[in-house]
Parts: C-alpha cells; structure tokens; sequence
C-alpha cells in the first residue's frame, strides 16, 4: 500500500514516479527508476511553500527536465493545475519537451502554432517557444487564463533577450496559476531584468538574481552527475593583414592588447590556415582514444559563423574519412539532424549556435571550441552539452584557444554566479561585478568598428597565416604540460589519456606525463658527450605572464569561497589597492602585487 509522502498523494501512482532522472538517454549510474538527491530536495523545498513562481537553477546535465516533469505531473494530481505549458528556447526543444514529457505519462503538443488559436482536448498542454509567445502574447495570455495553468519557462534567462521578449511574457502568463522557471546558467552578461525572477540586493547595493534552488557543476561533479572537464589549450603563431594594409603578427596568449588578442583569435579560427587543421586532427584523434572505452562517444565543433562551419566540416570529413553531420539553423531540418546524430554512432557533428544550449546528446565527449563568442553565458551554455554523465570514469575533452578570456571561464567552471541586475558606479567602466575579460572580444570588435567607420576601405581584414602548437592541459584547477608541436609525442602525451579513468586517476596520469614531458626535454638539454645539461634559456615574457595569471587566479578563488564574494569584485579591488589594468593586460610587477596582496589576507584568515 502506498502512503502519503511530503508530496501529498502517493508518487507511486504517477506516471513521473517511473521517470529516468534523464532525458533522452538513461540516467547516470545507479540513479534510473528514481529521483536524484537534488530532484528530491528541490521537490521537497518547492511544497515546503508551493509558491507562485519558483526558480530552479541546475547545471547543465544535472536533470531540470524530470525534475519539471516531475513536479507538473505532482500539482496535476493534486489538482492543483489543470493545464501545462512549457517555454523553450528553440524548436528543436520543444520536440525533445514533448518526447520527454510522454514518458511522463504526459501528453504535451509541440506542434501547437498561435495561428491554431486553441488547445486540442486530447493533449495536457502544449510546447512552445519564447519567439512565439512574444508574437502573440493576447493570445497566449487568453490561454492561461482558460484554465489553472503551469507555466515551466525552460532557460527563463532568455526571458530578458529583448525588453519586447519580457514584456511579452510578463503578458502572457502574468494569469498563471503557478510558475516555474528553469535554468543552467542563472546569469547574463548585461542587465536586462528576467521576468518572474526575484532580485535581492547584496551587501554593496548591487541586486542579485535570487534561486529558490541551485545545485551548481561543483556539487553535480562530486555526486557523480555530470563529467569532469578537461580543456586542451592550443597556442601558435597568427599572421593578418589589417583593414589599414598593416601586416601583423602575434602569438596567442601572449599577453597582447584586447584588439591584437581578438584579430589573432580570429586568423586562428579561420579554415585556410593551419591552426584550425592541426586542432581538428589533435581532436580526432583524442575521440579516437575515448571510442576505445566509449565506442559510441561523438565530436562537436562550435563554430562563429554557417561559412566556416562548412569549411570545418571538410577539414574533418577528410581527417577522419566519415561523413559530418552539419546544423546551421533553428529549422525542422536541423533538428532532425541532431536527432539523428544523438542515436547514431558517427565521429563528428559542427553547428553554429543552435547545440549552443538545452540539446541533448550524451554521447558527446570531445568538442572544439571554434567560435568568437566569449561571454560567460555561452561559454556555459556550450560546454554544458559535454557533461552529461552516462557512466562512470567518463570525462569530457574541450579544444580552446590560449584567450585569456576563455582560460578565465575555464578556470572559473565549477563557480556558481547569479544575475546582476545592476552595474556598480566606476569610473573606469569596470562594473566590478564580472571579470575584466568577459567582454574582451566586444571591446576589440566595437574598436575595429569605430576604426572601419573612418573611411579606410583600401584594404580588407585579411588571414595570412596560421599555426598551432600545443599549450596544455587545464584539469581540476591545475595546468599540465609544455608548449610542443601538433603530432609530436609530447602532444600525444596528453590527448592519448585512456577515455575512462576516475578523475583521481586523471590527474595522477596528467601529472605522470608532464613529468615524463620535462625529462625528454632535460635530455635533449644534454650534451651527448659530457653529460652536461645546457642552462635553460629565460622562460618568453608569455610564459611568465600566464604562470602569474593562474596563480593569480587560483589566489582569488580561494579568497573568494572565505569571503563569500564574487571573482570579478575581488579582481576589481586589487586593481583599486595595487593599480593597474585588468588581469590580461596587467604587467609582471603588477601581477605579483597583487599576488603578494592576496597571500597576505590569505595568511591572515
């Protein structure tokens, strides 16, 4: 005999009882037929109030979708709700809501169009995106209102992509019954306020976001729910010819200004050089190591733009010698092709934005971060679709460029933010609230805009060239490896680690190889004859300047955990006390201020 839980009725009799904490593909080991302790916990804090609206933050991976199935499926048979309708980001979604929702016992239409003007009686509600909604918010509204409905507004941050976008929902489902809104990144890089979101002030006046439950990566990571990362940085040698007829060259994480940093960044990700190849083959090559113990594991490839995501598509078909399947688009098309790829065994799929966020395919585990978009929200969005953990011992390999931003981003994965609604008054233009990175790329393009607006049209932004050379590893908070050359073995050192090892097991390898990276070049420092080790030639300025970064970094975010506050706050204050420019065009004497300033406090707690 079931007994009341509380949940209210028996869960026993629900359909969502028997849900896989997942979708589409099984849960985690050990975790199917039943709820995950973070589902359970925010089920148990959301009937704790059953609040009007509740926010539920999750990491990519982690489960949002069943957890939302489950609790609709809970107010349903308490009869709280009558009808359900569920926001989505894009169309592929609200195939993938539908699909999920049936196994749920559900019945959800995601063919619904605002020209339908009604639901159908045989379906429990309907799937829609915020694109659509903000067409014909009347009518959307005129639906809420017909009946007692929940609304699950699924990545609700996209609520604020437009004031007419929030506007629109506010409209439309201000009516609803109850309101649930969802997401794996709980903030964005500006200021537009999400709708149904609360915002509290923090303790320097600026208005955070506010969840009513968060389950961050760090604590999915430790529970064994989604995969660790690995980055693979690359570097190399950029060549381009500016707008102005200038030929330029520049090395990638070398510590360059914001605007040399972006034009190298961008000549690397162009497919005539040799940068994007010598990564491609690098990735191939680590998914063929991964297939050895996942045999059905799959490659992405983000790419900027439609052009170069073909061009990639080539450099790979011929690299690896299999077709690729390509998305360009939100269309029907395009979402058919991930639904293909998701079930099929192929190596390697490129897309331009669309995976970007909420598709799933758990059998990626190797992605090349191939695209100019560098805001911590994408960042977020796209490395969430290779964390999803099917097994144990799995772990994600991501391909970035050395851009000082990116490795900011890198470093700061496991590090929960939420929205800040406001910008904290700075002369600088520094709100102190991100890190002084985040809109690199965005300064440099409103430059080369401003520059372009002057009337030099003799010229146009040229690649000239461009080479790849392997920079490191980025695991666990540390950096493993030497700068070597694509298909060495001191490259191979690192994209050869076995596809299925304990992240304990990952990093005592990594350390291994670096060890045994450091020794071959300790011999070939060696004189054939005496024996004798050549002296080691001062360390590039680069070099010195990233080694201070990480510490630097690494010194910040411990500080940050004892003083509960944000990276980019604590960031924004040693430049105050110490002075100077932000972290990536900071000298090596003001690196070590800073750092010295930090050890201090540091030693002090």
């Amino acid at each position: 005999m079931n007994t009341p839980s509380v949940f209210g009725p028996a869960q026993g009799t629900s359909a969502a009882e028997h849900l896989s904490p997942s979708f589409p593909e099984r849960a985690a080991w050990g975790t199917a037929g039943k709820l995950r302790a973070w589902q359970a916990e925010a089920l148990e804090a959301y009937f704790v109030h059953e609040p009007r609206d509740f926010l539920a933050a999750a990491t990519p991976g982690a489960g949002k979708t069943t957890f939302a199935l489950r609790l609709a499926a809970e107010l349903r048979s308490r009869r709280t709700i009558d009808r359900i309708t569920v926001v989505a980001p894009t169309e592929h979604l609200k195939n993938q809501w539908a699909d999920a929702a049936a196994r749920a016992g559900i019945r959800l239409d995601p063919m619904f169009k605002n020209a339908d003007r009604s639901y159908g009686s045989h379906y429990h509600g309907v799937v829609v995106t915020y694109a659509q909604v903000a067409a014909r918010a009347a009518l959307h509204k005129q639906l809420t209102e017909s009946s007692r409905t929940l609304v699950i507004l699924d990545e609700i941050h996209h609520g604020g992509d437009a004031l007419s976008w929030g506007d629109a929902i506010r409209e439309a489902f201000g009516p609803a019954t109850r309101r649930l809104s969802l997401t794996g990144t709980p903030f964005r890089s500006d200021t537009s306020p999400i709708p149904f979101v609360s915002y509290l002030p923090d303790k320097h006046g600026i208005r955070m976001s506010q969840s009513d439950y968060a389950y961050g990566y760090g604590r999915a990571l430790a529970d064994g729910v989604v995969r660790p990362v690995m980055f693979m940085v690359y570097a190399g040698h950029m060549k381009w010819r500016t707008r102005a007829g200038d030929e330029m060259e520049a090395k990638l994480g070398e510590g360059n200004t914001k605007d040399i940093t972006s034009q190298a960044w961008r000549t690397a990700l162009e497919p005539s050089g040799q940068w994007i190849p010598s990564v491609l083959r690098a990735a191939n090559s680590r998914l063929t190591e991964v297939r050895h113990g996942i045999p059905d594991a799959g490659g992405l490839v983000i790419a900027t733009d439609q052009t170069t995501a073909r061009a990639y598509a080539v450099i790979l078909e011929d690299i690896c010698g299999e077709p690729v399947t390509i998305v360009l688009s939100d269309e029907k098309e395009a979402s058919d092709r991930i639904d293909e790829f998701s079930k099929n065994t192929r190596r390697w799929m490129v897309a331009v934005r669309m995976v970007s966020e909420g598709v799933d395919v758990p059998r990626l585990a190797v992605g090349v971060y191939a695209t100019s978009a560098a805001t911590p929200l994408y960042f977020a969005q796209a490395i969430g679709r290779f964390v999803r953990a099917r097994r144990r011992g799995e772990t994600a390999s991501i391909f970035l460029p050395n851009v000082p931003g990116l490795l900011s981003l890198a470093n700061a994965l496991e590090l929960e933010r939420d929205h800040a609604l406001d910008r904290s008054n700075r002369d600088d233009g520094d709100d102190g609230m991100y890190n002084p990175e985040d809109a690199m790329v965005t300064a440099a393009n409103k430059e080369e805009k401003a520059s372009d607006d002057l009337g030099v049209d003799d010229f146009t932004w040229q690649a000239l060239d461009s080479q790849a050379t392997f920079d490191m590893v980025m695991f666990d908070g540390d950096e493993f490896g030497e700068l070597a050359e694509p298909g060495t073995d001191e490259e191979f050192d690192f994209i050869g680690i076995p596809g299925l090892l304990e992240p304990e097991q990952v990093s005592e390898l990594l350390r291994q190889r670096q060890s045994r990276q450091s020794k071959r070049s300790t011999d070939k420092r060696r004189d054939p004859v005496t024996g004798d080790i050549a002296p080691l030639e001062p360390p590039p300025l680069y070099r010195t300047l990233k080694e201070q970064r990480t510490l630097l970094s690494s010194l910040v975010g411990m500080w940050s955990k004892l003083a509960n506050e944000p990276h980019g706050m604590i960031h924004a204050e040693m430049r105050r006390i110490c002075g100077g420019p932000a972290v990536a065009q900071a000298s090596v004497t003001q690196l070590q201020m800073r750092i010295d300033l930090l050890r201090r406090r540091l030693g002090r707690s």
